[in-house]
C-alpha cells in the first residue's frame, strides 16, 4: 500500500512538472512567434466603415486600420465602372517590397480556412495600391464576411513580418450605401469635357439640339466640381451676313457661355472670352454642312483638382 501510494504521488508530481513544462515551452513558442509578426487591424468592437466621398463625381468607402492608415475603396465619374484600392499609410514603405493578399476568415469563425488572392507591390515613399480588379475581388470577399489581409516582411529586419487585416465587421451597411452611390456617378469624366467644341443655329447665339444637350453636361459637372482653374472661351461664326455682324455675333456667343459658366458657380475672373467672327475657319462656307461647322464655341478647361 505504501509502495502504491508513494508510485501515484510520484506519477502525479512528474505529470505536474511535465504540464508546467508544457504550457511554459508552448507559450514560449506563442509569444516568439507573435514577437515576431506586427499584426495590424480593426477589433469587432472599434471596426469602422464610412462613406467618405459622395458625390456624383466620386463615391469612397474609408476603414481605419488603428496604427497603420486607411483603407480606400474608390469609384469615380467615367465612361467605364472603375475601381481602385489604396491604403493612406500612416508611415510610407521605406523600401521596395512584395505583399501577399490573402482572405482570412475572422476570429468569430473559427475553423474556415483562408486563400490567397495575389500579390501587391510596396513602393518605397509611396501608398500601396490595385487596381480594378483585384479591388473588386476584395469587396467580394468583405461582402462574404472575409478579412483581406496584406503580409510582407518588416523593412528593416527581415525576420520580422507585418500582417495587415482589413476587417469585415460592420461593412455591409457602408458598402451598400457605396454601391448606391457607384450607380450614380457621371458617366463621363472631366477629360470628357475639358476639350469640347459645340456648333450653333445659323444667324444665332443658341446652340444647336446636340450642342445644348452637350453643354448640359458641362454645366452639370462643373456646378459639382471645385477646382476649375482656366476656362479658355473662343467663338467663331460663318462668312455670311457681314463681317462685322459676324464678329458682334460670335463675341456674343462667348459672352452666353461665360454668363452661363458664371451661374454654375465658376469664378468670372478666370474665365477668359475671345470672339473670332469669320477668321479660322473649319470648313467650307459653300454648304451648309460646312457653314454648320464653322459656327462653333470651343471650350478649354483646367483644373487644379
Amino acid at each position: 500500500m505504501k509502495v502504491s501510494s508513494l508510485f501515484k504521488k510520484n506519477y502525479f508530481i512528474i505529470l505536474k512538472v511535465s504540464l508546467v513544462s508544457f504550457i511554459f515551452a508552448y507559450a514560449f513558442f506563442i509569444s516568439t512567434t507573435v514577437a515576431g509578426t506586427f499584426q495590424y487591424s480593426a477589433n469587432l468592437k472599434d471596426a469602422m466603415w464610412s462613406l467618405s466621398k459622395n458625390s456624383p463625381l466620386q463615391c469612397t468607402l474609408s476603414h481605419y486600420i488603428p496604427r497603420y492608415g486607411v483603407a480606400k475603396f474608390s469609384s469615380k465619374a467615367n465612361k467605364n465602372l472603375n475601381m481602385s484600392f489604396e491604403i493612406d499609410m500612416l508611415l510610407l514603405p521605406d523600401n521596395y517590397s512584395l505583399a501577399t493578399i490573402r482572405s482570412e476568415p475572422p476570429p468569430w469563425r473559427p475553423g474556415e480556412s483562408g486563400k490567397k488572392l495575389g500579390n501587391m507591390q510596396l513602393y518605397k515613399q509611396f501608398n500601396a495600391g490595385l487596381s480594378k480588379k483585384m479591388a473588386w475581388t476584395m469587396l467580394g470577399e468583405l461582402e462574404q464576411g472575409m478579412n483581406p489581409t496584406f503580409y510582407y516582411n518588416h523593412w528593416y529586419n527581415q525576420e520580422n513580418s507585418i500582417s495587415v487585416g482589413i476587417s469585415s465587421a460592420k461593412f455591409k451597411k457602408a458598402y451598400s450605401d457605396f454601391v448606391f452611390c457607384v450607380s450614380n456617378l457621371l458617366n463621363y469624366s472631366f477629360d470628357d469635357i475639358a476639350f469640347t467644341v459645340l456648333n450653333y443655329q445659323s444667324d444665332s447665339d443658341e446652340l444647336t439640339v446636340a450642342s445644348k444637350a452637350r453643354f448640359e453636361k458641362i454645366k452639370k459637372f462643373i456646378s459639382l466640381v471645385q477646382g476649375v482653374d482656366v476656362v479658355l472661351v473662343d467663338a467663331y461664326s460663318d462668312s455670311y451676313g457681314g463681317r462685322n455682324k459676324n464678329l458682334a455675333l460670335s463675341k456674343s456667343r462667348a459672352n452666353k457661355i461665360k454668363d452661363t459658366f458664371v451661374k454654375s458657380g465658376i469664378e468670372a475672373t478666370i474665365i477668359e472670352t475671345q470672339g473670332h467672327g469669320e477668321k479660322k475657319h473649319i470648313a467650307t462656307n459653300a454648304n451648309t454642312l460646312g457653314r454648320g461647322k464653322n459656327r462653333r464655341v470651343v471650350i478649354k478647361m483646367e483644373h487644379a483638382f
